[in-house]
């Protein structure tokens, strides 16, 4: 597509764009947030940099484009309940959501999209990894697609390799729900209610079985998902700066933050966006 507000530059064959050209500090006209909103569905995520925004403007620019959730794991930042904190202290040896997921699939109506705001960053490491779920599932033999089509993947916020990187931020930010169990029923295969385009929807943090299946039987078909939809030719790979912000579509891009900045303290600041239920 032609941009007429916004300058929009790929960084990786499978999803990923830098958006250039836009202060979003400032009050965007309609026409602006359109072209915005066209390069997200395009691109699965897409990234700004030097982006000087307060927890106000950042509220304010991501409400432009839905309706704000609370995430339901961790309280969120002093003043703004909307804005959780992503952090890893310099101490700490595990991060946050530290593996391939797709945010709180565990709800009943997992967020549409995830906005992320870097603002305290390693001097290296730390980037986030993105995976695009259409080519993913475009990318399947056609007898699995055949198989996978109308089974029900269970996900639980209870999974033990997610609630490791939950961990230290629960000792000091829990809420009501941080040691409870979630539980989302969502559909294998996915149709996305805007592009209307079919994608993978497991996750390695939280799809745990497929409904009416043991773990044990379903393991090995989930094992295989999970490898899969993760491979290097769906992926990109961004790097962080302080002012840099990442907004990715949570229905068809997952996402995995890279833990290799041990020492070093990362703080990003996070809002997410309600969304539909997945069919």
């Amino acid at each position: 597509m032609d941009y007429q507000c916004i300058q929009v530059n790929k960084i990786a064959g499978a999803l990923g764009a830098e958006v250039s050209g836009v202060d979003l500090s400032q009050p965007l006209s309609d026409e602006v947030i359109a072209e915005i909103r066209k390069a997200w569905l395009e691109n699965l995520v897409i990234f700004f940099r030097n982006q000087e925004v307060t927890p106000k403007q950042q509220l304010a620019f991501a409400e432009r484009f839905g309706e704000i959730d609370i995430y339901p794991m961790l309280q969120g930042i002093e003043g703004y309940p909307q804005i959780a904190p992503v952090l890893k202290l310099e101490h700490e040896t595990v991060n946050f959501g530290g593996l391939w997921h797709s945010d709180t699939s565990y709800l009943q109506i997992p967020p549409m999209a995830g906005i992320l705001l870097a603002r305290d960053v390693p001097p290296y490491g730390g980037d986030t990894l993105f995976a695009n779920m259409y080519m993913a599932y475009e990318a399947l033999s056609s007898g699995m697609k055949k198989a996978l089509e109308g089974l029900v993947g269970i996900n639980s916020s209870a999974s033990a390799e997610v609630s490791k990187t939950r961990e230290d931020r629960v000792q000091t930010a829990a809420t009501e729900f941080s040691r409870q169990e979630l539980i989302g029923e969502h559909p294998v295969i996915r149709t996305h209610s805007e592009t209307g385009k079919k994608l993978l929807y497991v996750n390695r943090g939280h799809t745990q079985r497929f409904k009416g299946f043991t773990e044990d039987e379903s393991r090995p078909i989930l094992d295989y998902l999970f490898t899969h939809q993760v491979r290097p030719e769906f992926t990109c790979r961004f790097r962080w700066e302080p002012g840099s912000i990442a907004f990715w579509d949570n229905r068809s891009a997952q996402h995995n933050p890279v833990n290799d900045y041990h020492g070093y303290k990362r703080l990003m600041h996070r809002i997410i966006l309600k969304g539909d239920r997945p069919s």
